[in-house]
């Protein structure tokens, strides 16, 4: 039995496949540095796996990434870049600590998540919100081609069959 209570988030209103990808601009974090980049900046250079993850430093976020990398993710043809509700200082120290592979956006007050219908709410913590663990396979001209979003807190995907899913067996 888990230490913590399973909580369940429910439905999301989030992009599904043929829908457009909602554009943002935020910056794009490296272990050495970041700038603003769009959504769509970086899809125009080919397909393009969205992965959003709750504050990187968090458990879950560290299992998404742990697990991706493991998997070997980030040698697919498509790009695989992350979201999270930290700020890019966080995103950086956590991507150079952990030798990550992966660039991620930093979206600290969840605007990002808030336009892709994923937020939640954080039990007893009023206002504060962060994004579900949520990924999104997106086409050069930013429209849905695939989509696996987490009803409940905490939630991981069946890697094997989202691999399927996303297309990239």
């Amino acid at each position: 039995m888990p230490d913590f209570e399973v909580v369940d988030l429910g439905p999301a209103d989030h992009p599904t496949v043929g829908d457009e990808a909602p554009d943002f601009t935020r910056p794009l974090v490296t272990d050495e540095f970041w700038q603003d980049r769009t959504l769509s900046e970086l899809a125009a250079d080919g397909r393009t796996i969205l992965v959003f993850t709750p504050m990187i430093g968090s458990f879950v976020g560290k299992y998404v990434w742990d697990e991706l990398a493991g998997r070997g993710w980030a040698d697919y043809d498509e790009r695989v870049v992350g979201i999270t509700a930290s700020t890019p200082y966080g995103i950086s120290r956590f991507l150079d600590e952990n030798d990550s592979p992966f660039t991620l956006f930093a979206d600290p007050g969840n605007e990002v998540a808030d336009a892709y219908g994923i937020a939640h709410a954080l039990d007893g913590m009023t206002g504060i919100t962060e994004p579900r663990v949520a990924f999104f396979a997106i086409d050069d001209d930013c429209t849905v081609e695939a989509a696996w979003v987490a009803t409940e807190w905490p939630e991981f995907p069946d890697y094997d069959a989202l691999e399927e899913r996303l297309d990239l067996v």
